[in-house]
């Protein structure tokens, strides 16, 4: 986790703690829906990246019911148990030769970004304290996915030093969202911003739309989310 913050959590790196501290042999980062579009951030190995593309395809598997329920979702035995939920996506997971398959929504606030999905060749569980310490790195991971794809955004609101008024009306809805959502700042601003990104408003707007009570975060539904 630590080299993850360190290291400001390039694409390429994004998936290689969840092996490097787990007992899984792949892992996978991946967007799902429209807020940020339906891709593969990142993956450890072909294996890992062909399984996230064939559930995009096929519309079903781990990763779309850790999203739409923001739950994890851990099946330790495919191999011997399918998941009938996922009838297309289980031979898939029986031609890759996949004994156990979890996945891990990636959420900021109220925002469902994708999903991580880990995987073993052999039948396996998660303990207890893997499971936290999952849970744990797909929040940092999140953040990360978020603010890279806000940097990329060109949101001039952020840079208006001639506004007085901005900075101060931001801060004010940041403490409102951070109240609402049980955030900390730094995240409660990157979901005001990613709120404006998806709706293609200018921040200071949906700011000014929070402090008014015409926006509230913690109920709305957000662009890109599945529910």
């Amino acid at each position: 986790m630590e080299s993850l913050t360190r290291d400001g959590g390039h694409n390429a790196d994004l998936a290689r703690p969840f092996v490097d501290t787990l007992p899984v042999e792949g892992a996978a980062v991946s967007t799902l829906g429209s807020l940020l579009g339906t891709e593969t951030v990142s993956a450890t190995n072909d294996r890992a990246a062909r399984l996230d593309e064939l559930q995009f395809d096929l519309g079903e598997g781990p990763c779309w019911d850790a999203l739409s329920s923001a739950r994890p979702v851990l099946e330790p035995d495919v191999r011997n148990k399918p998941v009938r939920s996922w009838p297309a996506f289980s031979e898939v997971l029986r031609q890759e030769e996949i004994g156990a398959i979890f996945a891990f929504p990636m959420l900021v606030g109220s925002l469902r970004l994708g999903a991580i999905d880990l995987y073993c060749t052999t039948p396996r569980a998660l303990s207890a304290a893997d499971a936290q310490r999952s849970v744990a790195l797909a929040a940092v991971v999140s953040r990360l996915v978020l603010r890279q794809a806000l940097d990329k955004f060109d949101q001039p609101d952020t840079q208006q030093p001639h506004n007085p008024f901005f900075r101060r009306t931001l801060h004010q809805a940041t403490g409102m969202v951070l109240a609402q959502l049980n955030l900390s700042p730094d995240d409660a601003r990157l979901v005001i911003q990613a709120h404006a990104f998806a709706a293609g408003r200018p921040v200071q707007e949906v700011a000014e739309d929070i402090l008014a009570r015409k926006l509230d975060l913690s109920t709305s539904t957000q662009p890109g989310e599945i529910s």
